[in-house]
């Protein structure tokens, strides 16, 4: 029996060219759903360097949705010291897909714009190569 099986309706990301990100530097990624009857799954996308001096990344994240815009400050874990980077490698570069909730949610019909902004002391944050957003439709 297959369950919650998952089907990519939308991917993308911004990329910095000097493996940099500032804080100033906002990238924005819109995309329309029409299927109200369906749950998604949402998740950042981070690609970044081995070199890349923490273990998490703050983030805040702004969803201006068709009913109402909302802003929340979230913490992403990106390895630890017993496992290392939690995301898949190759070679010095990881990449990491992250869900923002612990379960699929219902979405308007609408559009919707996700817009993110790094969120760590550290600024511009050294050795990030793209962040972005997936959304999911689970089946």
């Amino acid at each position: 029996m297959i369950c919650c099986q998952t089907i990519n309706i939308y991917e993308k990301t911004a990329y910095f060219p000097l493996h940099s990100w500032k804080s100033a530097e906002r990238p924005s990624f819109t995309f329309e759903i029409l299927d109200t009857t369906s749950l998604y799954n949402i998740f950042f996308v981070l690609r970044h360097e081995d070199a890349y001096n923490y273990n998490n990344i703050w983030v805040n994240l702004t969803v201006k949705g068709p009913t109402e815009v909302v802003t929340v400050r979230r913490e992403f874990i990106l390895g630890n010291n017993r496992q290392g980077w939690l995301g898949s490698g190759m070679d010095d570069i990881f990449e990491h897909r992250i869900s923002f909730s612990d379960k699929p949610a219902p979405l308007h019909k609408g559009k919707y714009t996700f817009t993110l902004q790094q969120d760590m002391r550290e600024d511009p944050l050294d050795h990030i190569l793209n962040a972005g957003i997936r959304v999911e439709k689970v089946k």
